[in-house]
């Protein structure tokens, strides 16, 4: 299986039409059509219904779609390390986590870079921990920014120096909006709107079930997310109370929105973490080392 099969397969995946990724791909129909039909004997499967003037995807042409995509991926990542180990470092990062104000001090440390390294890119993916530490262990990602707790037993970690304060952000013509901390038991009759990460995680290992306690069984979670933006749009129009983390939904004076911190105060530290005997390209080491001067200072 060639990887300019793979290419192709992904084109015309995406165009719906082997006409149209002929034309994309600069190649005769015939040809991209033959490439498919060979692809197909290979693998022993049908990737696609053909119709009269379209294409879909089977079952498993959806399924070698997706591990296409992370082929490619790979593969593209990995020519870019390989052409980075030069005198001059250049490359890419990849770096993944959740929504946090904890990102300025990597942004700092970025902007630092940029004056010596400025053929180095960053690329940031926004996700849970499950979404971070699902993409680290695939290799997709060079570090991930995870908010304990969090399982860090399977990778080097290095403590930022912030923590996130918890709190609820709410609508300013709510009642609970004339409070300056929010108690446990002015939620309990209130629509949340929650983090999946918060919901799902085990009671052991999650300080909000904690800070909760026995009454967490008592929460009216209507709505769960995973992007805390999202969440504040349905604040906005009325849906609920959103239990999030401060600084990362806009409640300044021209918002409609403000935030309330948790109390008894609930705050949560990160990690930047990577695998273990992971084998670095010149602009991700070059990063961790700069990371690891200023952090451990």
């Amino acid at each position: 299986m060639e990887l300019r099969v793979l290419r192709y397969f992904l084109t015309v995946a995406r165009e719906g039409s082997i006409t149209k990724a002929a034309n994309f791909l600069h190649v005769t129909q015939p040809t991209l059509s033959r490439q498919l039909k060979d692809l197909e004997e290979d693998l022993g499967k049908k990737l696609f219904i053909r119709r009269s003037h379209s294409i879909a995807l089977t079952n498993e042409g959806i399924l070698l779609k997706k591990r296409a995509e992370e082929i490619i991926y790979m593969t593209d990542k990995l020519k870019t390390e390989f052409s980075s180990m030069k005198e001059t470092v250049s490359g890419d990062v990849y770096i993944g986590g959740g929504e946090t104000d904890a990102i300025r001090h990597i942004a700092r440390i970025v902007k630092e870079l940029q004056i010596s390294y400025p053929n180095v890119r960053y690329h940031l993916y926004s996700g849970n921990e499950e979404d971070v530490t699902d993409r680290l262990d695939r290799g997709m990602l060079d570090f991930g920014i995870l908010i304990e707790p969090a399982d860090l037993s399977k990778y080097n970690h290095l403590k930022i120096p912030a923590k996130d304060l918890w709190g609820v952000v709410m609508r300013k013509d709510s009642p609970l909006a004339e409070k300056a901390t929010i108690q446990a038991e002015d939620l309990f009759s209130l629509p949340l709107i929650c983090s999946r990460q918060v919901m799902n995680q085990t009671y052991s290992k999650n300080e909000f079930a904690d800070w909760f306690g026995e009454n967490l069984d008592k929460l009216n979670v209507v709505t769960t997310y995973n992007l805390a933006y999202n969440a504040s749009i349905l604040v906005e129009e009325g849906i609920g109370y959103a239990i999030t983390l401060d600084k990362i939904v806009n409640t300044s004076e021209e918002s409609n929105l403000c935030f309330k911190p948790l109390e008894p105060r609930l705050e949560s530290g990160l990690n930047l973490v990577w695998k273990k005997h992971q084998v670095f390209s010149a602009a991700s080491d070059l990063f961790l080392h700069a990371i690891q001067a200023k952090f451990s200072s």
